[in-house]
């Protein structure tokens, strides 16, 4: 498992990664660290120049060397290395991405899985763009050269870093994560897909109802029809009609729904019907499904930085479905009331896993679950319950010829995570 936090935060140490009962339903479960931020994500022309040409992916290479412990030492743990699946969710789906398309992990997995989400066409820093905020790292540390900046203690280092997540606001350098730098991914990853060079193993893309939004915050913070509409006319300006024409809520109890509908049909929903789209035209299969269920929270509880009755399915909330991790959130105070339905839920979609494991399919008798083609447009629905339903493609073929207006992103996180 590759965890997320924007490549700059994160730990497998975290008690919703936990693989206790994936094993005790027969898997072997590895978690591993990786580096992030700055010390695992910073190209300089002085480390390019150093190392061979290329810089700046080290948090990459620490998860390809973990795959590659994995592949020559899991049989010592009663596991197969034919057998390996890997999953990350947010950046680390992104993780999981890069390492479909890095040469030096080909061979080491038979499967991935991205949560939140599967995306093979955006855009991705290059080598020379990443050693420009190389640059500017150094001079935001004072530093005169990489010997320097070598002397730097570590905690200047991460004050140096933008920051936006779980509640903090720190100015700083954005790292973006993995970069073209023709050695650890040698081209863009839609050039590499074009020409079937990368890993061809079937693929669970995922999603959650709720995830983050990008530009849709002020149509989800309506909560009227009118102050639907009126952020519909913002966003989209002159084509609001033909906008409210296909998302348009039919009462005030409606909006918020309508809402994360649309949000979703432009966002994650459609990276993961592209990236199964994209992949279908190498042979490779993709199951799509999207996580709707809400946690069953205990009466009365508060969060700092959530409120359980808007919450929804937020980003990160299909975790401790995927791993049956969800005693970790009552481990410090009672938080959810889980259910016989949340159990089962979990058992499901940890069973899709081992199956993907184990065969190449998640697909099982408890969840049939059929891999997305042109002629099955459809996805599986994991929430209160379980069911195939169809995209609605219209939509979505409209909000991608009309992006709304972009919106400024807060300084504090955008949406919870755990």
């Amino acid at each position: 498992f590759l965890y997320g936090g924007g490549f700059t935060i994160g730990s497998s140490g975290m008690a919703n990664y936990s693989g206790e009962a994936m094993a005790q339903r027969g898997g072997v479960f590895v978690n591993f660290n990786y580096r992030v931020g700055a010390l695992g994500y910073l190209a300089h022309p002085e480390l390019t120049a150093e190392q061979g040409g290329a810089s700046g992916n080290y948090g990459t290479m620490d998860q390809t060397a973990a795959l590659q412990w994995i592949h020559e030492n899991i049989d010592r743990f009663g596991g197969d290395p034919s057998k390996v699946v890997i999953m990350g969710q947010s950046a680390g789906a992104r993780s999981v991405a890069t390492q479909m398309f890095a040469p030096a992990a080909r061979g080491l997995f038979r499967a991935a899985v991205m949560s939140s989400g599967c995306n093979l066409r955006s855009a991705t820093a290059n080598l020379s763009e990443a050693e420009q905020v190389g640059m500017q790292f150094q001079q935001a540390l004072g530093a005169g050269n990489l010997t320097a900046m070598r002397n730097v203690p570590a905690d200047r280092i991460l004050a140096a870093q933008a920051e936006n997540q779980l509640g903090l606001a720190v100015a700083g350098v954005r790292l973006s994560g993995p970069i073209i730098d023709g050695k650890v991914l040698p081209a863009p990853i839609p050039d590499l897909l074009a020409s079937g060079n990368f890993a061809h193993v079937p693929v669970i893309a995922s999603y959650n109802s709720d995830d983050i939004a990008f530009n849709f915050g002020p149509l989800l913070g309506a909560r009227t029809v009118a102050e639907y509409t009126a952020s519909a006319r913002t966003m989209f300006g002159d084509q609001a009609d033909g906008f409210l024409a296909r998302y348009s809520p039919a009462n005030d109890g409606a909006v918020r729904d309508m809402a994360r509908r649309a949000a979703s049909d432009a966002g994650f929903a459609a990276n993961a019907r592209d990236c199964a789209t994209d992949l279908a035209a190498s042979g490779v299969s993709t199951w799509i499904d999207e996580y709707t269920r809400k946690h069953p929270y205990v009466p009365g509880v508060t969060f700092a930085d959530q409120d359980p009755v808007t919450v929804g399915a937020y980003h990160t909330a299909d975790i401790p479905y995927w791993f049956g991790t969800q005693d970790a959130y009552n481990s410090l105070r009672p938080t959810r009331d889980w259910t016989g339905w949340d159990r089962t839920l979990s058992a499901r979609m940890m069973d899709a896993l081992l199956a993907l494991a184990e065969t190449g399919s998640p697909n099982t008798a408890a969840m049939p679950w059929q891999p997305w083609t042109s002629s099955n447009d459809t996805y599986l629905r994991l929430g209160d319950d379980i069911s195939i339903q169809p995209f609605d493609t219209a939509g979505m073929a409209w909000l991608a010829a009309h992006p709304p207006a972009a919106v400024a992103r807060p300084a504090g996180p955008s949406s919870p995570r755990d």
